[in-house]
């Protein structure tokens, strides 16, 4: 089935809107009125002449700070290599301001593969002079390099990791970046879940990446480690391939031998005891939790009811 490009970059920026324009327009972001803002309805354009229909992106209306009119912010992706596109937005912009009668802030974000030179300007010119210089704001995602995001809390940046510019011998290293990033954001279940959705349709790990992927959580420092397999471990039942599920069977038996050898303190007892009742929350079965955490099933089964 087709990937819909365009439906998940906008539910990615309608989600984080403040945040995308914090990552990729601070000054944009710094006259923004935030207390204001409203998604509009998807608008609609028919282009008779040529027979095609266009739709917007994302149309957002806000204020900015210290003023009283509205704003309109349209933000549009492009997928794929269009030479006209400037010419759409201009089009897309001279349709919205003559419905709206306001200010707009048109935004592009580039999300194809290509390395070129995008043009962000719309002209009208004659020999004795110019009658239209239409410019709009430009994100071109392959550009950038994801190394110079890594340490953002932003969840924009984190998601867009897969869209920037990376080599394939790095997407190991980028995926374990981008879990690292997750944890620290502490964002809810459901957009948690549309951040790793959105990587990881664009970045994918073969079987033998994700084992490698899994030694690499392993040699994380204690407490981080124990995060991102946590976070790891609360989408397995969700088609993690064979390996990852071995790799956090391989990694929690390790763990508990080293808690063996130290006495089974108290510490390593009560961080298993949490972690086996925080998967046991998300509906796995008592048998699954042993079976990846290596214990016996009737321990698990004190450790829940303690």
């Amino acid at each position: 089935m087709a990937i819909d490009h365009d439906r998940l970059f906008k539910e990615l920026i309608q989600t984080f809107f403040e945040e995308f324009l914090l990552l990729f327009f601070p000054d944009i972001h710094e006259h923004i009125d935030f207390r204001h803002l409203s998604f509009l309805s998807e608008e609609l354009f028919t282009d008779v002449t040529a027979g095609e229909k266009y739709r917007v992106d994302l149309l957002v209306e806000t204020k900015l700070k210290g003023e009283d009119g509205l704003i309109i912010v349209h933000v549009e992706n492009q997928s794929y290599v269009q030479p006209s596109f400037p010419e759409r937005m201009f089009i897309y912009f001279s349709r919205l301001f003559e419905k709206y009668r306001t200010r707009i802030v048109p935004i592009a974000v580039f999300s194809y593969e290509a390395l070129r030179e995008e043009p962000s300007v719309f002209s009208i010119e004659f020999p004795f002079g110019d009658v239209l210089q239409f410019r709009f704001f430009p994100v071109e995602l392959r550009k950038k390099h994801w190394r110079d995001y890594i340490r953002h809390d932003n969840p924009i940046a984190a998601a867009l990791l897969g869209k920037m510019g990376y080599t394939e011998s790095e997407k190991i290293e980028l995926k374990k970046e981008f879990l690292r990033m997750l944890v620290r954001l502490e964002l809810d279940e459901a957009r948690q879940r549309l951040l790793l959705g959105f990587f990881e349709t664009y970045v994918k790990l073969s079987e033998e990446e994700e084992q490698q992927l899994q030694r690499e959580v392993k040699a994380m420092e204690t407490k981080e480690r124990e995060k991102v397999l946590e976070l790891i471990i609360s989408y397995e039942q969700k088609g993690r391939k064979q390996g990852l599920e071995e790799g956090i069977k391989q990694g929690m038996k390790q763990g508990m031998e080293q808690g063996m050898k130290q006495g089974m303190k108290q510490g390593m007892k009560q961080g298993m005891k949490q972690l086996i009742r925080n998967m046991a929350r998300k509906g796995m079965k008592a048998e699954d939790i042993a079976r990846l955490v290596d214990l016996p099933e009737e321990d698990v089964w004190e450790l829940l009811e303690e």
